[in-house]
């Protein structure tokens, strides 16, 4: 027993001792607490500091609107900062640490804060940091990131497991109170295909809490005979520990279950996910998630030891715990007055109620003393609440001691999941508060979030909401009953709407974990920052973990009341997706590491591994990068051998994965001439053709190859990067912007293995395996067609295309059939001298040859730019970007241009990314003349190239310029030449 527990609680196990740390020290609980309760249970008020002020801060809910007790949990990569206590499960070992603190939450040098509290209200960091400007990066910005932020993440990989799941449903039930349950009996007896989620560890919601008799039995008995129910349908899936935390469209819902967030280190199962995400698919929607308590806005009001009443009950029904020995209670409802009772009946002193109320309607026959018509305006106490100021209706104050006070200043509906997709709560001044939005299609409301207040009246709303639900899916039900209850009867609960003290003397907290005051709405107003959304970003009321739950509703009702409207006039901010923080783990699920993304493999993979491949990844593609040989201790030895053997033998490169598209229809060549800038429309079968796509906005968007292979049959090549976007893009282009064109796609990407074969031998090497006839005659540059492989077995593609400017081909062959092709070309050409090499040794040639990629095809380049402006067709009526190709600043002569560049000295190197300046100049961006988009060391020319777009780049080939790399401070004299530096002329290409 420790020193505020008590006798009862229904969710705790005495014989199950838990012993976890606080700070440093030892404490214990029991089965079924959470980190909260056992606090409390310890006499642990303090447990936390603000955010801004670092005033001391104690627990104020139960549940999942906890804005102060947030506390890092955990060690090393289990470590989670930001943890609501009131929602973490106890178990033996758990290690709880204070944030925002320093050095300890006892004394914290933070709260001088405190003290320029005059100078840090709303908006003070608008004013405070403008001036000096020099001030900002030196001073104001390193000051603001040190102090910014609640609890620290762990640099510390976290060993846990995540996952992503689907899940479909007739009937979604989000929330297990009194109404949830009711709803899930209700569609789980007439069949349908229920879940039912709730947050909580165990299903019941106020029932949890209640201490009194339903009908003939215990609250916690009827709870247990309904959730026995459910666990005995087949049809009911339910999820404990599960949050649904947003509403997309068409009945989509995110949720995520903590599955094994609860378990000490040693019991959790490295193979089960930590966290599971939900995206849950329902026919129809009821939502009982409830109604949350809200805090009444006073002087002191977030002192330790001031908790919402109805955090109180529970604590003191569900866990056996005592709030304090002398308590007060300040509500401006009658439910507030059951905690008094349950108090009462535990032996626990209320020293007063006090009721801004002038004639409650009540009907309380307990021993607290009845204020009536009177407010708590202040407490007293260091770091925890020793005693209330009481301000009577006749304007005299008096101070009751206590060490708790609960408060209740009504019930705001939790109305978030029914706004996520764009609805507005409605004001309701019967239940002084916003009740859901009225059309909300596919979803019901029920329950306390629907005004009804009672057990049985919630019980007996869900289970009408669930009959309507279910008649929308043609299913007829009965409505569940609650058990020794014939009949719902709501009592009369006239609310006074309080929202704040005037007379507080102290600092009176709207939102308790942003440290907002009233006075800072007041100051909003008065700047002109009224809306309720230019009010939430001047103070920063509403934001961070709890997202306005304790605090929205007040804020409303502070700028309506000033402005003398109704909260209704004022409305919401926008609810968004989360309601309660997710964490990065949930949301990446599986995601991580070597899992980060898909791993494509080419179907050419085990070839190249077999033959020694570097990979890299490229994308989600492995690519063989180099092929090292035995003695070549360094990558560039590797890449050097495998160009000059491509140039002066053969080589053997895997181009699998560049996207590939088959095109068909009768108007398949229309639509190609529409994509693609140059002509296509008379492509003749049996012929490639080199395309550029350009964006709508002129700029090139990708290039690429495209066959014809027979009449109304087309083979396109994309860029690898580009693959799955170009496909879209083809997409949108057909069904979309020319609907009425007979073309069909699809990826063929996964079908083909293609290899590049290149080199003066490669001809040679190729006509020992195909049959056709594959000479410069029968076969010149850029023919493509199928052709007769190994005496017949094998059908492939031949393309005579070149990346490496040297006589080359590409051939493509089934996938399966990748390797086996690949080991015969290995071994026919043998004796040519061939060897594989990989996208390095490409990319060396590529650029000894001036063929750009997407390190040049950059976003902001048009064909005139690359020196293909003579490309771009001037015949065709249309195509995708030719009136934006057209556009003034497009077509200015001194936009920079491709250009090849080298060192003057050929000792000296530069790199990619280095600007272009003229001789003299100095470094600025005035005098920028371009930049270094491609470079490499050539083994052909035996010194460093490299591709650049510069200011009028071609017309200025043999230039001296200087190459300047800002990063590594260098600067190299460089000249200007023709892209092209082997083979200009394209002589081998035509061999």
């Amino acid at each position: 027993m420790t020193s505020f527990r008590i006798d009862g609680g229904t969710l705790i196990d005495r014989h199950d001792v838990r012993r976890f740390t606080f700070n440093g020290e030892v404490l214990s609980g029991f089965g079924g607490d959470t980190v909260a309760s056992s606090l409390l249970a310890n006499g642990k008020q303090l447990v936390g500091r603000s955010f801004k002020y670092h005033r001391p801060r104690g627990i104020l809910t139960a549940g999942a609107a906890e804005p102060n007790a947030l506390l890092t949990i955990g060690r090393d990569g289990r470590r989670d900062p930001n943890t609501r206590a009131t929602m973490a499960e106890l178990f033996d070992g758990l290690e709880a640490r204070s944030q925002n603190c320093w050095p300890n939450v006892n004394f914290d040098i933070g709260a001088a804060n405190g003290l320029l509290g005059p100078l840090l209200g709303a908006g003070f960091y608008y004013k405070t940091f403008m001036w000096p400007a020099a001030f900002w990066e030196k001073v104001y910005e390193p000051l603001i990131r040190k102090a910014a932020g609640l609890g620290r993440a762990s640099y510390d990989p976290d060993p846990g497991y995540y996952e992503k799941c689907w899940a479909h449903c007739d009937l979604l039930v989000i929330g297990a109170g009194p109404a949830g349950l009711a709803a899930a009996l209700t569609a789980g007896r007439a069949g349908a295909r229920v879940i039912i989620a709730d947050e909580g560890a165990q299903l019941g919601g106020g029932l949890i809490a209640e201490g009194s008799s339903i009908g003939s039995k215990p609250a916690d008995a009827v709870l247990g005979d309904l959730v026995g129910e459910l666990h005995a349908l087949p049809n009911v899936e339910i999820k404990k520990r599960t949050t649904v935390f947003a509403a997309y469209d068409d009945q989509v819902f995110g949720a995520v279950e903590r599955v094994q967030k609860h378990l000490p280190e040693h019991e959790i199962n490295p193979h089960r996910a930590m966290e599971r995400l939900w995206r849950i698919v329902a026919r129809q929607v009821v939502l009982a998630t409830g109604a949350e308590e809200r805090p009444i806005v006073f002087g002191g009001n977030d002192r330790p030891g001031v908790m919402m009443a109805g955090a109180m009950r529970t604590y003191l029904n569900a866990y056996g715990v005592a709030p304090g020995k002398r308590v007060a209670l300040f509500a401006n409802n009658s439910q507030a007055y059951q905690t008094a009772l349950d108090l009462e009946a535990r032996g626990i002193e209320v020293a007063a109620i006090i009721d801004p109320r002038t004639c409650p309607n009540i009907d309380y026959d307990g021993k607290a003393r009845l204020i009536a018509g009177a407010m708590v305006r202040d407490t007293s106490g260091r770091r925890a609440i020793k005693s209330i100021t009481v301000r009577h209706d006749d304007g005299s104050d008096e101070v009751i001691a206590v060490d708790a006070l609960g408060v209740s200043g009504g019930y705001s509906p939790i109305v978030h999941l029914a706004c996520h997709r764009g609805g507005k709560p409605v004001w309701s001044d019967a239940h002084v508060g916003f009740m859901p939005p009225e059309n909300t299609d596919g979803m019901t409301s029920c329950g306390a979030v629907a005004g009804k207040t009672g057990i049985a009246a919630c019980f007996a709303d869900g289970g009408t909401a669930a009959v309507k639900a279910l008649a929308e899916l043609g299913v007829m039900s009965e409505a569940a009953s609650l058990p020794g209850v014939e009949q719902a009867e709501e009592k009369a609960d006239p609310i006074q709407p309080i929202w704040r003290v005037a007379s507080s003397k102290g600092k009176a907290f709207v939102d308790y974990q942003n440290d907002v005051a009233a006075s800072d709405i007041m100051l909003a107003m008065r700047e002109g920052y009224d809306h309720v959304e230019l009010a939430k970003r001047y103070t920063t009321n509403g934001m961070a973990t709890d997202q306005g739950k304790t605090s929205n509703v007040n804020a409303i009702g502070i700028l309506a009341e000033n402005k003398g409207v109704s909260p209704g006039e004022i409305g919401t901010t926008t609810f968004r997706p989360f309601y309660t923080p997710v964490s990065f783990g949930a949301l990446v699920g599986a995601s991580k590491g070597m899992d980060f993304q898909p791993v494509r493999k080419s179907p050419l993979h085990g070839w190249a591994a077999r033959n020694g491949a570097k990979f890299v990844e490229t994308g989600p593609w492995y690519r063989s990068s180099w092929f090292p040989k035995d003695g070549e201790t360094f990558w560039r030895d590797s890449v050097d051998r495998e160009v000059n053997t491509v140039r002066t033998k053969v080589g053997i490169c895997d181009v699998s994965t560049l996207g590939k598209i088959e095109i068909f229809g009768a108007d398949a060549a229309e639509y190609l001439n529409r994509v693609y800038c140059n002509a296509f429309l008379k492509l003749p079968v049996g012929k490639a053709r080199y395309g550029i796509m350009l964006r709508e906005d002129g700029f090139v968007y990708d290039d690429g190859t495209t066959s014809c292979l027979g009449e109304n049959h087309y083979f396109m090549t994309t860029t690898t990067a580009l693959a799955a976007g170009v496909l879209t893009h083809l997409e949108f282009c057909a069904q979309v912007l020319w609907p009425e064109l007979d073309v069909r796609m699809a990826s063929a990407t996964d079908q083909w293995a293609q290899m590049a074969i290149a080199g003066p031998k490669s001809r040679d090497v190729l006509s020992k395996i195909i049959d056709d006839d594959i000479s410069n005659e029968a076969f010149p540059f850029l023919a493509a067609r199928e052709v007769s492989m190994f005496g017949g077995r094998l059908k492939g593609r031949l393309f005579r295309i070149s990346f490496s400017g040297e006589l080359a081909y590409e051939i493509a062959v089934p996938a399966g059939y990748g390797e086996s092709v690949a080991d015969a070309i290995m071994a026919v050409g043998e004796e040519f001298g061939i060897a594989p090499y990989g996208t390095e040794a490409l990319g060396v040639m590529r650029i000894e040859k001036g063929h750009v990629t997407h390190a040049e095809i950059n976003g902001t380049v048009t064909p005139a730019d690359l020196g293909m402006g003579k490309m771009v067709s001037v015949n065709k009526d249309d195509f995708i970007g030719r009136v934006m190709n057209l556009r003034e600043g497009l077509v200015d002569p001194s936009r920079p241009s491709l250009v090849g560049i080298m060192p003057k000295s050929p000792s000296d190197k530069f790199a990619t990314g280095s600007h272009i300046l003229n001789p003299g100049d100095d470094v600025s961006l005035a005098n920028d003349q371009g930049y270094v988009t491609s470079m490499c060391h050539s083994p052909t020319l035996g010194h460093a190239i490299g591709l650049a777009l510069v200011k009028n780049g071609p017309s200025r080939v043999g230039e001296e310029v200087v190459i300047w790399n800002g990063l590594a401070g260098t600067t190299v004299t460089g000249i200007l030449c023709n892209p092209a530096f082997v083979d200009p002329e394209n002589e081998k290409l035509h061999a």
